[in-house]
């Protein structure tokens, strides 16, 4: 069994910043690649930035040079720094990690609302 736990969201003025975090226990031997999503309401749910198992990482256009994604791998710990915030950055924020070679886990998501 594995979990994802999402932490970190919360009420932030536009302009302000949160730090999202999502803890990884469990059955894990291997860390392919773990990501950030989010759903607005009405919206699908989209990729927000991703960090693969040798550093790389990549982001939304909507968000680069705002947010940063980052890893422990000894804590098995995600973290998305969000700077800038802006209202159409309101969603649920959800961890995704691909682990043990090919196997897809999702946290049951953190609400970051961003007031104008």
């Amino acid at each position: 069994q594995v979990q994802l736990v999402e932490s970190g969201g919360g009420l932030v003025q536009a302009g302000g910043s949160l730090r999202l975090s999502c803890a990884a226990s469990g059955s894990i031997f291997r860390i392919d690649a773990m990501g950030w999503y989010r759903q607005a309401p009405g919206k699908q749910r989209e990729l927000v930035a991703r960090i693969f198992s040798g550093g790389s990482t990549n982001y939304a256009d909507s968000v680069k040079g705002r947010f940063t994604i980052s890893r422990d791998n000894a804590k098995n710990t995600l973290y998305l720094q969000m700077n800038i915030l802006k209202p159409e950055d309101t969603a649920v924020y959800y961890c995704n990690a691909v682990l043990n070679y090919g196997m897809p886990y999702w946290g049951k998501g953190t609400l970051v609302t961003v007031s104008s």
